[in-house]
C-alpha cells in the first residue's frame, strides 16, 4: 500500500507539473487576446464616441445655420415688424410659413419652427408642429404669447447673428403636438429690421432622440448611448427611467453610476475608458467609452459628457472561441504528462518498495523482525538506522510523558504533602458548588489552621515543620471518608471539603475528629511535638453560594475557634448566633436600634 501510495504520489507530482507548465501557458495566451481585444474594443469605441460627438456638434451647427436663414430672410422681419398675430390674412406671413412648413418637412427631427414677434409679449406669429401623420400651421387664435421662457428672452437679448442653444429638457408647453413630453434642444435666433434693431425670433424645437439617431446612424446596433448635461443628470441612457430625473423630482447622475467619469465634470478632457475586466463592479460586463464636447459656446462654459457602451461578451468573443480551442490543447498535452509521470514514477520508486514497507511499519512491535536489519547494502544500513531511530524516539517520548504527568501534578498539588493545592482545591469546591446547585444538594467546607506551628519553626528549625505538615496531612487522610477532600492552602493552613447530604452531620464529627487526631503528639525523630488544630466551618448554601465565599467565612469562622482557645472548631452560623447575642448583652439600657446595628458591625470585624 505505502509504495503504491508513492509512486501515485509521486505521478501526481510530476504529471502536475506538466499539467500547469501546458495550463500556464494556455492561460497565459487566453489572458493575453482577451486584453488584447478589450484594449482594442476600447479605442473603436474611443474613435466612435468622438465621432458621434462631432456628428452631434456638427448637428446642431447645422441647426443653427437653419436658424439664421429663417431669421435673415426680409419677411421674417417684415412680419415680425406689421403683424399682431390678429389678422386673418396676411400673404407675406403665409408665404413665409410655407417656408417654414418646408423646413420642418425636410427635417425629421424637427419638431417646431417658430417666429416670435418681440412685441406683444413675445407673441408667435407663425408656429409650425410635427404630428404623427405630417406638419401641422397653428393657427391664429391658438398662438401663444412665450414672453416669459428663457428661450425667448434670451434670444431676444442677443445680436443679430448670435445663436441661442437651450439646456436639453422635456418639454412641458401645453398644445405642443408631438413634442410634447420629449426631451426637446431648442436653436433659436434674433431677427433684425433694416436698421440692426431686434424685433423678433426664430426658434427650432429640435427632438433629441432623432438627432441622435440620426448621427448614429451607422454606428452597430449593440452600441448603447449615454448623454449628460454638464451637472451631471442622465438626458439619455439605455434605461428610461434614469434619464431626466430633474424633471421628476429626483435627479440620477452620470459620477455616481460611473465613478470613473467624474474628472470629466471637473474640467478634464481627457477621456475616460473602462471595461468589465479592470473594473468589474462599476462596468458591469461592459466596455465604456466616454468624451467631453462643448454644448452652446455663446451661453458661457456649458459643455455635454457622451458615451457608448459595448456589451463585454461581444468583445470577447474570439477570445472564447481561442479559449476552447487552447483547452482542448491542454487537455491533450495533460494526458501525455500524466502517461509519462506514471511510467516515470514506477521505474523511480521499483527499488524503494522495500524500505517504504519497513516505514510503514515502524512503530509496530510485532512487525519490526520483518526489517532487513542482517543486509549489509544500503537498505540493511537504513533498516538498522530505523531501529535504533525507533528506540529512541520510544525513550524519549516515555520520558516526555513521565515529565509532562509530574509537571501536571506539581501545578496542582503542594511540593511537601502531595495534597491538592489552593488552585485545584478551589476548582473542586466549585465545581462541586454548581452541582450541589444542580441537585440541590449540600457540601461543607471546614478550614484548619495549626495552633503552635509556629512555634516550633522557632524551636525547632523549618526542616522539622516541613515533617511535622507532612504528618499532619497523612493524618487528616487517615480521619477523612473517601469522597472527602483536603487540600493545603500554604503555610499551616489546610481545607476539607465535605460534599452530599452528610456533610450538615458529619462536618461537625469530621472537625471532632481531626481535633482529636492532632491533639496526639507528632513524633518527629525522637522529640514528641504538640502541634494541635482550631477549625472553622462554613456549609453551602446557608453560608454562600460561592468558592470565595465559602472559603472566607470558614476562614472568619477557624479565626474565632482560635480565639477560644486550642484544639476547637466552631461553624459560620454560630459565629453569626454569637455575634448577635454579644451585640444584645453590650447593648446599655435606651440605646438606638442604629447604635445596636454599629455594635453588632464591630463584632463582625474583629472576627474577621
Amino acid at each position: 500500500m505505502m509504495r503504491q501510495g508513492l509512486t501515485f504520489k509521486l505521478s501526481v507530482l510530476l504529471a502536475l507539473i506538466g499539467v500547469l507548465a501546458s495550463g500556464t501557458t494556455g492561460f497565459y495566451a487566453y489572458q493575453a487576446n482577451r486584453t488584447m481585444l478589450v484594449r482594442e474594443a476600447e479605442r473603436s469605441l474611443l474613435t466612435s464616441t468622438e465621432l458621434l460627438g462631432q456628428r452631434f456638434t456638427v448637428a446642431i451647427s447645422d441647426i443653427a445655420a437653419d436658424a439664421l436663414v429663417l431669421s435673415t430672410m426680409p419677411s421674417s422681419a417684415a412680419v415680425a415688424i406689421s403683424d399682431d398675430g390678429t389678422s386673418p390674412e396676411n400673404p407675406m406671413r403665409d408665404r413665409l410659413a410655407q417656408v417654414f412648413t418646408s423646413f420642418i418637412a425636410q427635417h425629421p427631427e424637427y419638431l417646431q419652427v417658430r417666429l416670435i414677434a418681440r412685441n406683444h409679449y413675445g407673441l408667435e406669429l407663425i408656429r409650425i408642429d410635427r404630428e404623427a401623420g405630417g406638419t401641422v400651421r397653428v393657427q391664429e387664435s391658438a398662438l401663444q404669447e412665450k414672453g416669459q421662457f428663457a428661450y425667448v428672452f434670451d434670444t431676444l437679448a442677443l445680436t443679430p447673428g448670435r445663436i441661442y442653444i437651450s439646456p436639453i429638457a422635456v418639454n412641458h408647453e401645453h398644445g405642443a403636438h408631438a413634442a410634447e413630453g420629449k426631451p426637446t434642444l431648442r436653436v433659436g435666433t434674433p431677427v433684425a429690421d433694416p436698421h440692426g434693431d431686434v424685433v423678433g425670433a426664430v426658434v427650432i424645437d429640435v427632438d433629441l432622440a432623432s438627432l441622435l439617431r440620426l448621427s448614429q446612424a451607422d454606428l452597430p446596433a449593440d452600441y448603447q448611448v449615454y448623454l449628460a448635461n454638464e451637472w451631471g443628470d442622465f438626458l439619455v441612457h439605455p434605461d428610461p427611467s434614469q434619464t431626466f430625473g430633474f424633471d421628476k423630482g429626483r435627479r440620477v447622475f452620470m459620477q455616481d453610476s460611473f465613478a470613473a467619469t467624474k474628472p470629466l465634470f471637473d474640467q478634464s478632457t481627457q477621456p475616460v475608458l473602462m471595461n468589465g475586466l479592470s473594473r468589474p463592479k462599476e462596468a458591469h460586463g461592459h466596455v465604456y467609452a466616454f468624451v467631453r464636447r462643448p454644448f452652446g459656446k455663446s451661453q458661457g462654459n456649458r459643455f455635454i459628457v457622451l458615451g457608448l457602451a459595448k456589451p463585454l461578451h461581444d468583445v470577447l468573443t474570439g477570445a472564447n472561441m481561442l479559449g476552447d480551442r487552447i483547452v482542448r490543447m491542454v487537455l491533450i498535452f495533460s494526458a501525455f504528462a500524466i502517461l509519462l509521470a506514471i511510467l516515470f514514477a514506477r521505474a523511480l520508486t521499483r527499488p524503494l518498495h522495500l524500505l517504504a514497507d519497513a516505514a510503514t511499519h515502524f512503530f509496530s512491535e510485532h512487525a519490526m523482525m520483518a526489517l532487513p536489519l542482517k543486509r549489509t547494502d544500503e537498505i540493511g544500513v537504513l533498516a538498522r538506522c530505523f531501529d535504533r531511530m525507533r528506540r529512541e524516539i520510544h525513550l524519549q517520548m516515555d520520558e516526555l510523558h513521565s515529565k509532562q504527568h509530574e509537571l501536571t501534578h506539581l501545578a496542582s498539588h503542594d511540593g511537601l504533602t502531595g495534597l491538592p493545592n489552593r488552585m485545584l482545591f478551589m476548582q473542586k469546591l466549585q465545581e462541586a458548588i454548581d452541582e450541589a446547585k444542580a441537585n440541590g444538594e449540600r457540601l461543607a467546607v471546614l478550614f484548619i489552621d495549626l495552633n503552635r506551628f509556629k512555634q516550633i519553626n522557632d524551636e525547632y528549625g523549618h526542616s522539622v515543620g516541613d515533617d511535622v505538615l507532612a504528618i499532619v496531612a497523612r493524618r487528616l487522610l487517615h480521619v477523612l471518608y473517601s469522597g472527602d477532600m483536603v487540600a493545603r492552602l500554604g503555610g499551616d493552613e489546610f481545607i476539607v471539603l465535605v460534599k452530599g447530604e452528610r456533610s450538615a452531620d458529619a462536618a461537625p464529627a469530621i472537625a471532632a475528629r481531626i481535633v482529636r487526631t492532632l491533639d496526639d503528639e507528632v513524633m518527629v525523630g525522637d522529640r514528641h511535638i504538640a502541634v494541635g488544630a482550631s477549625i472553622g466551618i462554613s456549609q453551602f448554601p446557608t453560608d454562600g453560594d460561592s468558592a470565595e465565599t465559602l472559603l472566607l467565612n470558614a476562614d472568619a469562622a477557624m479565626y474565632a475557634a482560635k480565639s477560644g482557645g486550642s484544639g476547637a472548631w466552631i461553624s459560620y452560623q454560630e459565629v453569626l448566633a454569637l455575634q448577635r447575642a454579644r451585640a444584645g448583652r453590650d447593648m446599655p439600657p435606651g440605646q438606638s436600634a442604629s447604635a445596636r446595628a454599629e455594635s453588632a458591625a464591630d463584632g463582625a470585624d474583629v472576627i474577621a
